[in-house]
């Protein structure tokens, strides 16, 4: 027996639970994180365990690598000396606290209008096709794109037939196009189009996607009119930033090659080589420029 004569047996699993609870205490409770926050101190590992801060001219936080930021005025308008992010859904854009999508999918083509007070609620569709027109009249260059409106809406027809979905056309109306505005078509299968009347019934309208003649490929990139699952992304295609360029060089002063060299050094390739796509860190991007050439975003 190696019990102590002075103490009762009954005593001796309580006590050697209590111990194993005070050493798994200072191991885990102690120990463990202590090693941890030290492990993350290493040079190369410091920043990352930190959240990846990005820093400004003068040395002021800015925020975070791995979070996206907007670059507008007080206006909610994009800074012109400064490359724009994409799009985001998380609160009123790039939120850390309220990380959201769309939630729009691809059958999202025809708006919904406004009732009373409440206000409409433009499809996914028409969400692109007003931002690749913004995006495109800010950079001086196309925005349109398939399926899209010159006014930037979803080029989406109501056809109304004799029986539901066949027979013949009695009436077309531009479904996101409301009145008093002219349709983008004259006319649809001779009969002539009109526009959307607040309140109407259309249910019995066949929605009907028209493609136009934009290109297949529009010049302003995917990534410029969708927004990111979780509404954070702190990337742009490298597309996207060398349509930006001429117009953020020209505001800084400085040449395009200047900006380009900037691009390519904040750009990253595919992990490991082959998987994903090459991307351009935004925030980091317009920092650097901010140390180039300070005062010249606005």
């Amino acid at each position: 027996m190696n019990r102590r004569p002075w103490l009762p047996a009954r005593w001796g699993p309580p006590l050697t639970a209590i111990g194993v609870v005070l050493a798994l205490t200072v191991l885990l409770g102690l120990g463990y994180p202590l090693g941890m926050t030290a492990a993350a101190q290493v040079p190369g590992l410091r920043d990352r365990a930190e959240g990846s801060p990005l820093t400004g001219p003068d040395g002021e936080r800015l925020g975070s690598e791995l979070i996206g930021q907007s670059f507008t005025d007080v206006d909610g308008e994009p800074l012109p000396g400064y490359f724009q992010p994409r799009p985001s859904h998380a609160g009123a854009g790039y939120d850390a606290s309220a990380s959201a999508a769309g939630n729009l999918g691809p059958e999202s083509t025809v708006d919904t209008p406004p009732v009373g007070n409440a206000p409409g609620v433009p499809s996914l569709l028409t969400q692109v096709c007003a931002r690749s027109r913004a995006i495109g009249l800010r950079e001086g260059v196309d925005g349109g794109r398939p399926y899209c409106t010159a006014d930037g809406v979803g080029a989406v027809l109501g056809v109304y037939r004799t029986h539901g979905t066949t027979g013949r056309v009695t009436r077309v109306v531009s479904l996101n196009q409301p009145c008093p505005a002219r349709p983008f078509r004259a006319r649809y299968a001779g009969v002539a189009v009109g526009c959307a009347r607040p309140g109407e019934d259309r249910a019995r309208a066949v929605v009907t996607p028209v493609r136009g003649d934009a290109p297949a490929r529009p010049v302003v990139p995917g990534d410029a009119v969708t927004a990111s699952g979780s509404g954070l992304d702190p990337h742009i295609s490298p597309a996207y930033a060398r349509l930006q360029t001429p117009r953020v060089a020209a505001r800084r002063g400085l040449t395009e090659d200047a900006v380009r060299t900037l691009v390519t050094a904040h750009t990253t390739g595919r992990a490991l080589g082959v998987l994903g796509e090459p991307v351009v860190s935004v925030a980091p991007l317009n920092a650097a420029l901010d140390r180039l050439r300070p005062g010249k975003g606005a």
